[in-house]
């Protein structure tokens, strides 16, 4: 379901949950914030029709500890996001922006893809999937 994009082709971490609908304001509030050890999980209602993620925002995720990103949505700028310490794990690429009415909720619980992806719970991405944890795994290299 989901393209690996970012330079992380493994991550994981704690999920903080977004949930807005062709609109990445609350996107880029959150990956401003410290990430380390955190997992940023966009509900973009599967749009393929805008970006909520596009270079300048990933690069501040990367420079932020954010351990990955992962959109039921598109991304753009994708050769750039593909050069940062970052896993982003979306539906596929758009070049369009989205609008910016800071429309969202926050730390919500997500479903799609035959997941629930609750606030405070773990993620764990690679190219062969996400898999969800209501705790910590440890995981072999």
């Amino acid at each position: 379901m989901f393209g690996n994009y970012g330079g992380r082709e493994r991550f994981g971490g704690e999920i903080v949950t977004l949930k807005a609908f062709e609109d990445n304001s609350l996107v880029r509030e959150q990956v401003a914030l410290p990430g380390a050890g955190k997992v940023l999980v966009v509900d973009g209602g599967g749009s393929m029709r805008r970006a909520m993620l596009g270079d300048m925002l990933a690069e501040k995720a990367a420079l932020n500890g954010w351990e990955g990103i992962i959109i039921y949505g598109c991304i753009r700028d994708v050769n750039a996001i593909g050069e940062l310490d970052l896993g982003v794990q979306a539906l596929g690429p758009n070049p369009m922006k989205t609008e910016k009415k800071g429309v969202g909720e926050l730390n919500v619980a997500l479903n799609f893809g035959g997941a629930t992806f609750t606030p405070g719970h773990y993620v764990y991405a690679d190219n062969n999937g996400v898999i969800v944890a209501s705790e910590k795994l440890e995981l072999a290299e």
